[in-house]
């Protein structure tokens, strides 16, 4: 009665009313949010994969005299066969404090899984390599494991060495056998390499720290701050690198130096 009879009175009203209604919407609004939040991410996901999927580094000229049997993929006017395809999956283990560290995730052979597969991070940063896969879960060596061995480069300079894990610090990452006359600066990008079977070239793995010289060899050891973290994936990408048999083939079977 008095919001109907007095302007004063109704303006009152109608703002208190409002502010009520506010604050019930945006509290609804917050809880739809976080109950949607997990289709969001998959979706996005999704999208991110099908567009990893179509980068101009997943596909490598072949001979055009040969077309029977290969897959074959046209991009302006030109014959591309593609090298890697992306999977993603939902991680759903993962530890990063032991010595030899292991993530799990729900995807296993029958969503097209194998062993030796490169693992990366939303983000495009390098994650593992697949070692173990049974129907419908795999197991990643994780870049935080005392056995695991990535090829790397100096992103400024082209200079090749690898990358491993000493144990100690989850953010930190060693890469060893660089040659001193390439001279590393602190800030430097260091990617993967052309070399790596299981990676395409040019994935970020983090930022040189720290230079150290052995005084009794030609190489250098850096100290990288890993660009991937560890603590809170939810999924990651395998890669499978379609070429990758014949790759190791070849490399199994070159001749030695004696």
């Amino acid at each position: 009665m008095l919001s109907s009879y007095s302007k004063t009175h109704e303006t009152f009203f109608g703002g208190w009313s409002n502010q009520v209604t506010g604050k019930i919407n945006s509290h609804y609004n917050n809880w739809a949010y976080f109950f949607t939040l997990k289709e969001t991410n998959a979706k996005l996901v999704a999208e991110n994969v099908a567009l990893r999927n179509q980068l101009a580094q997943d596909f490598v000229p072949i001979d055009t005299t040969i077309k029977e049997g290969s897959l074959v993929f046209r991009k302006d006017s030109l014959e591309k066969i593609r090298k890697f395809y992306y999977y993603p999956a939902k991680v759903v283990g993962n530890t990063f404090t032991l010595q030899k560290n292991y993530i799990t995730i729900e995807r296993g052979a029958l969503q097209g899984i194998k062993k030796d597969m490169a693992a990366i991070s939303p983000d495009g940063t390098i994650v593992g390599v697949v070692v173990e896969v049974n129907d419908s879960y795999s197991k990643i060596m994780s870049l935080l494991h005392r056995n695991s061995k990535v090829s790397a480069i100096l992103k400024r300079d082209k200079v090749a060495g690898s990358i491993e894990w000493d144990g100690d610090d989850p953010n930190m990452l060693t890469l060893k056998n660089i040659s001193k006359s390439a001279a590393p600066k602190i800030g430097d990008s260091v990617l993967t390499s052309p070399y790596s079977a299981n990676f395409p070239a040019q994935l970020m793995i983090g930022r040189v720290v720290s230079v150290t010289k052995d005084p009794s060899s030609n190489f250098l050891t850096l100290s990288v701050k890993s660009a991937t973290n560890f603590f809170n994936l939810e999924y990651v990408y395998l890669v499978e690198n379609k070429r990758m048999g014949e790759q190791q083939s070849v490399e199994k079977n070159a001749p030695s130096n004696e």
